[in-house]
């Protein structure tokens, strides 16, 4: 009999976006390979629970919808990891929709990859019904994820721990830690994690095969209001053994002879550019220095090391 595995989605007043993820999953190819699909409602009043028991009786695997307060994605996963009754847990989210082959994409690098410590990490791309722009092209590949780093590579270091779209063994979870609750917004929380799991001997295998439909439409003052909002989880993860580890990288970099300079440049080249900012959200391709420098200017510059990493260089 094949290995099957538990779905875990955390979710918070997204019923419609949840209903079109569960969708997806009644969608697989090989819906068989589920053995049950846990829904962590982190306190919605959007009567998320009356949506998840309508599904409930289309769905060829168990679907369980288990409650709790708000307490953030976290905890919400947390709860997951304790219900859990497989041996391998998928990690997704309530605005992610899975390929038609997803789940049997996962599984099959963890029968390929049958060690404790090797997890899998999906890839993440923008459905076309939502119309995405080359704005979010950019931003989805590089900035809200790093997926333009890794298309020839077979593993991520643990800054690629993306519990959108991620497998790991259960038991290895279990046994070296789960996500720490006081992250309470979705940010910074699976990166600490993963670093934590990274000292366990985790090794994080990228299966781009593996893909999961991001169902939200980010404009470019989205993305700079979303990474202003992530500052209070940055300044805390900044405070963990794996953001200092990070911040001191950034500071080395910030340090640098020609950094000051660097920046000066780039504040001056976003002011002779400014005629671009009204082509920022359009579908008119730009170069990708053009996002680079406006995100950097928008959504990062004036913040402060200990709460945002900088344009990757």
């Amino acid at each position: 009999m094949p290995e099957t595995l538990s779905v875990i989605i955390p979710t918070y007043n997204r019923r419609e976006l949840l209903a079109k993820a569960l969708s997806g999953y009644l969608r697989q190819l090989n819906p068989d390979l589920i053995s049950e699909l846990l829904v962590v409602d982190d306190g919605s009043t959007d009567d998320t629970g009356s949506m998840v028991e309508e599904f409930r009786s289309r769905a060829p695997f168990a679907l369980r919808y288990l409650s709790q307060p708000n307490k953030g994605p976290a905890a919400a996963r947390n709860l997951g990891i304790r219900e859990a009754r497989s041996n391998i847990v998928l990690f997704t989210d309530s605005d992610i929709v899975p390929d038609h082959d997803l789940v049997a994409q996962h599984l099959r690098w963890h029968e390929e990859n049958a060690e404790p410590e090797a997890a899998v990490l999906g890839y993440v791309t923008w459905p076309k019904e939502i119309h995405p722009t080359p704005f979010m092209r950019w931003y989805g590949e590089g900035k809200l994820f790093v997926f333009d780093r890794l298309r020839s590579r077979r593993e991520a270091d643990f800054q690629c721990f993306y519990t959108c779209n991620l497998s790991l063994k259960t038991a290895f979870l279990r046994a070296n830690g789960q996500f720490d609750e006081s992250f309470v917004t979705a940010a910074y929380e699976d990166t600490e994690l993963g670093y934590r799991l990274s000292k366990c001997g985790l090794r994080l295998l990228y299966n781009p095969a593996a893909i999961g439909y991001h169902h939200q439409f980010f404009s470019f003052e989205d993305a700079c209001r979303k990474a202003h909002a992530n500052a209070a989880a940055a300044q805390l993860f900044f405070r963990k053994e794996s953001g200092r580890q990070i911040l001191q990288t950034v500071q080395q970099r910030r340090s640098r002879p020609g950094y000051a300079l660097a920046r000066t440049a780039a504040t001056a080249a976003t002011k002779v550019l400014s005629p671009a900012r009204r082509l920022l959200n359009s579908h008119l391709p730009l170069p990708n220095i053009i996002y680079h420098l406006f995100y950097w200017h928008d959504a990062t510059r004036l913040l402060s090391p200990a709460e945002s990493q900088e344009p990757n260089s």
